[in-house]
């Protein structure tokens, strides 16, 4: 048994049955040995999957194309202010531009975002500040390894909500109190731990499936749900079933086989609020695999959406508990819930997109434009169609884009 699964053996053996929250958790963040601290790629050919930036550049040119729009459309410009000189007024030091990146993985997307502002946005590089929220060590200094060339322009943060505030020693000056420009994310909410949720069709209630040992492996258990929800419940305890978002119509619930399963993902509609409320104007982007509500309860998701990927092998529910720690897992994202979250904030919804739609509207705009883009390549041609084919990028990851006015 690897090394993180020996820690959740221990937790399963000290407390009992634990939630699937939990499992993922541990499985992905457990430091020192979750996957996602492990030192050797995961992303590209040589790992367990494929993303859109691991196609290559184009992604994030594209996106650096439609930041430079968003930008220059006044999202993002500050006026940063010194002490105030003798007279008691303050001395304006220039404008900067404000994107931050939360999940930047290996650094390589805001490598491509960086590099092509820098080529074809050079007064906008200039004034531009781009934050990357990442609470893992780790992962950071694989980033700034990666962004060495960009180091007078990146600066990290642990977490979101400290973009309202001068709390973190490692930005200095402190910035307003409120953030302004453009806070986006790509295969972020889609790693963040689920709940998986079942339904009994005998009893019609739903329960939710746990996690726990038997003979030495870990195995699917129904656990006992807590009452309702108090403000510090953490994240990955059991969820309070009467208090979610579940189905309640008799005609839907009649169609539900027994044992149809769904997946619920509190912390990362909490994860989006707290974006949300740090954002004072500007937009606030979301690219990930993800479905609508509605479409979670379909005959064919009977079993959820939870995988895993493995050396690029598909691994189904019944295998994600497999080998903690050696492959990715991940879920879809339940986008009428981040919506909603969003909107609860006071955000208001612009779009919500296939990726294929996104990106193919950005790109018709830098067609005939080499000067202001770039040369469309037969290499960008190809990248291209990767990321915007139904069969292959285009249609399973969505993009949501909100926005508060300054």
């Amino acid at each position: 048994m690897s090394e993180v699964g020996q820690q959740i053996a221990g937790e399963i053996r000290r407390k009992g049955a634990i939630t699937f929250a939990r499992f993922m958790e541990l499985a992905l963040y457990c430091p020192n040995c979750g996957y996602y601290e492990r030192e050797e790629d995961i992303i590209g050919r040589r790992g367990d999957y494929y993303t859109s930036v691991s196609t290559g550049s184009l992604f994030g040119e594209l996106l650096a194309f439609q930041l430079a729009e968003w930008l220059r459309e006044g999202c993002g410009a500050h006026t940063e202010r010194q002490e105030p000189s003798a007279n008691g007024k303050a001395r304006e030091k220039g404008q900067f531009i404000r994107i931050v990146e939360a999940g930047a993985h290996g650094g390589d997307l805001a490598r491509d975002i960086l590099g092509w502002l820098q080529q074809y946005r050079p007064a906008l590089f200039q004034s531009l500040e781009y934050g990357i929220v990442e609470p893992s060590d780790r992962r950071r200094s694989r980033q700034q390894q990666n962004l060495v060339e960009f180091s007078h322009k990146v600066r990290w943060i642990r977490e979101v909500a400290e973009l309202t505030g001068g709390s973190n020693p490692e930005v200095s000056p402190p910035r307003s109190p409120a953030f302004r420009g453009v806070i986006f994310s790509n295969e972020l909410l889609d790693a963040m731990p689920v709940h998986r949720l079942g339904w009994d069709a005998k009893a019609r209630i739903w329960f939710e499936w746990g996690v726990t040992l038997q003979a030495g492996q870990f195995v699917w258990t129904r656990i006992l749900n807590r009452g309702p929800a108090d403000s510090d419940q953490h994240s990955a305890d059991p969820v309070s079933i009467s208090h979610l978002q579940l189905p309640t119509e008799n005609g839907l619930l009649d169609m539900l086989p027994d044992g149809f399963t769904t997946e619920l993902c509190p912390a990362a509609e909490a994860w989006w609020r707290t974006a949300a409320m740090a954002l004072g104007g500007g937009k606030l982007v979301a690219v990930d695999y993800g479905l609508s509500a509605d479409e979670f309860f379909m005959p064919e998701r009977k079993e959820g959406t939870t995988r895993g990927y493995h050396h690029h092998h598909y691994q189904p529910t019944s295998s994600v508990l497999a080998n903690p720690g050696e492959q990715d897992i991940t879920a879809d994202v339940n986008f009428t819930a981040i919506q909603a979250a969003g909107e609860s904030a006071g955000l208001k919804t612009d779009s919500f997109l296939t990726q294929a739609k996104f990106l193919t509207d950005i790109a018709a705009r830098t067609w005939n434009k080499a000067g202001s883009f770039g040369e469309w390549t037969a290499e960008r041609t190809r990248q291209f169609q990767t990321l915007t084919h139904p069969e292959h990028l285009g249609r399973s990851f969505r993009v949501l884009v909100q926005s508060r006015g300054e």
